[in-house]
């Protein structure tokens, strides 16, 4: 009788653990086919998100191919037959220059300023992070408050002035100012990202004997690569759309970049061949996303990095 009785709890419980096991295994399944359907619903979400961010260049460089007409005829991406007369004609231009000149002329403004850029932000950073001086809060606070400034407001007076320096139609006005660090979002992430950064590396140094400007260069700068370079690309996006810019300081026609190249080319004529344009625009483009990509890793440990607290 108890040898029955016994048998009949081990049975009852060898049930009870097929159970659980079998419990676990149906939630188990459950929680799979639930991240797969949620990873699912996520990775189409962010693929119709992607293709409405592409829609844009997609098109572009579709139409790019079109003639004039087809352009405002044909909703689809691609044309009925591939022309290549907006390229040709397009780099041609209807001035005495091709646009190989205009975009010289905009990588004469946009090389210097970039490196200008990244070496004064850097070391106005350095100096708000790491040194004390007397007055450092209330410098910072107007070094914040200049963001907070539209670019606009400061037009006119910056106008007069270069006026008055004689630098009008010159790249003097659009390269120089960057030789200050005027660009207080840049200053401001460098500081940021300097902070970010512990002081036992340069305090060793300090001991070895190395002075401010070494510490910086020899310690600091290699562990600042990722910001020192997300700097170079903003400002080279940057630096490479501006037209309010070039259009101010700059009156001669062999001297504008490439945004001011664009515009003349919509202004020739009462006809406005955008498939030129579109096809210069395109061309327009490449630098840019060649660059990106370039230095696209260094700019994604940039931003992880703007994390970091020492």
């Amino acid at each position: 009788m108890m040898k029955a009785k016994v048998e009949a709890q081990e049975k009852q419980i060898l049930n009870d653990e097929m159970n659980i096991e079998e419990r676990d295994r149906i939630l188990r399944k459950r929680r799979i086919r639930k991240s797969k359907i949620n990873a699912g619903l996520r990775y189409t979400v962010l693929v119709a998100v992607g293709m409405l961010m592409l829609y844009p260049l997609v098109w572009l460089i579709g139409a790019s191919f079109k003639t004039n007409a087809e352009i405002f005829t044909s909703i689809g991406f691609l044309p009925n037959s591939f022309d290549f007369s907006g390229y040709v004609n397009g780099w041609r231009t209807s001035t005495q220059y091709t646009f190989a000149t205009y975009f010289m002329n905009t990588f004469k403004i946009v090389i210097p300023k970039v490196i200008l850029t990244m070496i004064s932000t850097t070391i106005t950073a350095y100096g708000f992070a790491r040194f004390k001086m007397k007055g450092k809060k209330v410098f910072f606070m107007i070094l914040i408050a200049t963001l907070l400034l539209p670019n606009v407001v400061l037009r006119i007076p910056q106008y007069l002035m270069y006026r008055d320096f004689g630098w009008l139609n010159s790249y003097k006005p659009l390269v120089v100012p960057a030789a200050f660090a005027t660009d207080a979002f840049f200053v401001f992430m460098m500081i940021q990202f300097m902070r970010g950064i512990p002081k036992d590396l340069e305090e060793a140094a300090r001991i070895d004997g190395c002075n401010s400007l070494q510490v910086l260069y020899y310690i600091l700068m290699p562990m600042l690569k990722p910001a020192i370079i997300s700097v170079g690309l903003f400002q080279f996006m940057w630096t490479m759309n501006d037209f309010l810019g070039p259009l101010i300081y700059l009156s001669s026609v062999e001297k504008y970049p490439v945004s001011i190249a664009l515009k003349m080319s919509m202004d020739a004529s009462a006809l406005v061949h955008w498939n030129q344009i579109i096809a210069m625009s395109v061309i327009a483009l490449i630098p840019s996303l060649v660059v990106f990509f370039a230095a696209q890793r260094y700019f994604v440990d940039g931003i992880s990095t703007s994390g970091i607290k020492g």
